[in-house]
């Protein structure tokens, strides 16, 4: 890792000046939004239905995972556009020790397996040359209402039936639409339009439409057979999903189809608990869930700007010097992370000093086109919850791209992510689809801590623009002062592919030419919705204060107690 310093004027002494000082006035951007403060509990999320009921939870004595796992699931109903019941979950959790900040981090990857059914060699002779994107063929084992039941088993203090009852009633009773769900929507039943037909594809357009049409904005919509299947997981801890009558209606209905997910490999399943991975950048430490999650893509990107001087945001070498390290920390990413069992490379090898500094050594004056590096050589919702006792949950789940892969169960509400598209079909690649094998995936949920105390959950959903987004709001705290809120409401860029870049219409126009001018191929986008949606919660150890920022981006709110 790359040595400590002192940076005098930066705002890595302090990550956000909240901790010890106020905000300062003048930011280097102009942040749309003041953050919110909260000593007794905070829930940040992307629906303000599902902020209320996060609130609520803790409102009735509930710590940070049942707000987490009420929020969640209240979720898959009032955005269905990113999550669902049979999507996958990751989570970074925080259990507090004292009121000092200190306590120990937990990961859960309820990320699901490739089914027993589907091979590589079937799709090959099929004349396939990826996965495709909808249908049953990339429908993998949902780990969502997994990680509901083990996050409750393990660290919830209310009744898991009486968490879900807030979605249920939203289901069944119904919900407005949100102004920027319904476009998402409007664009998604247009897609579905185009790409589905048959029976296993129906169910989509029985459940989430009125007649083909998709619900506008403050309209209406209820889902009782949704309603019907929390119920189950509710009453059954989960077990109904995975060993139960949900697991026979997903059995009959994708064996009617031609589907490859069998009860067998609902009934084999199980979330894992796992050691979280992390880099210093500066003085705070990033935590990131390991492979087969992309977090890892984060941390190698930040420690390659870990050593360059820090900067102010508007400095042109500063901004072409992240396009490049996000470039490089990708096409790694890209080539090497699957299971980790499955991995050339080990998760140090990639974060070692010597592979960093041979990495960063690649990134001049000019964008270059990436290429992998060897080191032995040389739709998605995200929320963040904190309570009283210092508690604090990251997650996050997703039914990959929008509602997922166009299979809803009939009668259920299930629609089946398409998680299993991300596999690859070249034999020799590290993520090459085996049956019961997870694939590289897009989720991640982040934290932050500073000499072992907890700062606090963050993240920022969006598939592969969530690791970029991780690095430009870490930045945005640590080396330019920001508050949450400002940081989330900051301008964005994304890495879109060799040298081309997406770049918010309101970053300022002098440096998206002079990112020109060094052989990056900008894009200029009005359009924000494809550069990330985030929610961060920040505390203060020494007062026990919280300090949250949601995004601007989406139908975000905070409620706090």
């Amino acid at each position: 890792m790359s040595s400590q310093r002192d940076i005098p004027g930066t705002a890595s002494a302090t990550v956000c000046g909240h901790l010890s000082t106020p905000y300062p006035d003048a930011t280097p951007f102009p942040s749309r939004r003041s953050p919110t403060y909260s000593r007794h509990g905070m829930v940040a999320t992307s629906q303000p239905q599902a902020a209320q009921v996060g609130r609520d939870v803790l409102a009735r004595g509930g710590n940070a995972v049942d707000a987490a796992i009420a929020t969640a699931a209240a979720l898959t109903v009032v955005e269905p556009t990113g999550c669902g019941i049979g999507g996958d979950a990751f989570a970074l959790v925080w259990i507090a020790s004292d009121d000092n900040g200190n306590g120990e981090l937990h990961g859960l990857n309820a990320s699901g397996v490739a089914p027993q059914a589907l091979t590589r060699e079937m799709l090959v002779e099929a004349g396939h040359d990826k996965v495709p994107l909808y249908g049953w063929t990339p429908v993998t084992v949902p780990g969502t209402p997994s990680a509901w039941a083990e996050l409750s088993r393990r660290f919830g203090k209310l009744d898991f039936a009486s968490l879900l009852a807030p979605a249920i009633r939203l289901a069944r009773e119904g919900f407005p639409v949100s102004p920027v769900i319904a476009s998402l929507w409007q664009r998604d039943t247009a897609t579905f339009k185009r790409h589905l037909e048959g029976e296993a594809t129906q169910g989509w357009f029985d459940t989430f439409t009125f007649d083909g049409r998709a619900p506008q904005a403050g309209e209406w919509f209820t889902n009782p057979g949704q309603a019907d299947t929390l119920e189950a997981i509710a009453a059954s801890h989960g077990e109904s999903f995975y060993r139960g009558e949900l697991a026979e209606a997903i059995d009959a209905f994708s064996r009617r189809t031609g589907g490859y997910l069998h009860k067998e490999d609902l009934a084999s399943y199980q979330p894992e608990w796992v050691t979280p991975i992390s880099a210093r950048y500066r003085d705070v430490d990033v935590w990131e869930i390991p492979p087969n999650g992309q977090g890892l893509v984060a941390l190698m990107a930040l420690r390659l700007l870990d050593g360059f001087a820090p900067s102010h945001r508007d400095d042109p070498e500063l901004l072409h010097r992240q396009l490049e390290a996000m470039k490089l920390a990708y096409t790694d990413g890209k080539t090497h992370i699957s299971e980790p069992e499955a991995m050339t490379y080990s998760v140090e090898e990639l974060l070692s000093d010597h592979y960093t500094d041979a990495r960063r050594a690649l990134i001049g004056d000019s964008a270059i086109d990436p290429e992998p590096g060897d080191p032995k050589a040389g739709g998605t919702v995200y929320l963040a919850t904190a309570d009283a006792d210092g508690n604090m949950v990251s997650f996050i789940q997703s039914n990959y791209h929008g509602f997922g892969s166009g299979i809803v169960v009939p009668g259920t509400g299930i629609s089946l992510q398409n998680r299993g598209h991300d596999f690859s079909l070249d034999e020799h690649h590290d993520n090459v689809l085996k049956p019961g094998k997870k694939t590289f995936h897009t989720i991640i949920p982040g934290f932050l801590t500073r000499h072992g105390k907890a700062l606090g959950p963050f993240g920022v959903m969006g598939g592969f623009m969530q690791p970029q987004g991780h690095v430009q709001v870490v930045m945005n705290l640590v080396d330019f002062g920001l508050n949450p809120q400002a940081a989330l409401d900051a301008p964005r860029w994304q890495w879109l592919g060799e040298r081309t870049i997406g770049i918010e219409h309101s970053y300022a126009a002098p440096l998206v030419r002079a990112m020109a001018a060094r052989g990056h191929r900008m894009q200029v986008d009005t359009d924000s919705r494809s550069y990330g949606r985030g929610q961060m919660i920040l505390r203060d150890p020494n007062t026990g204060i919280y300090c949250g920022g949601t995004e601007p981006r989406t139908d975000s709110s905070i409620a706090v107690l």
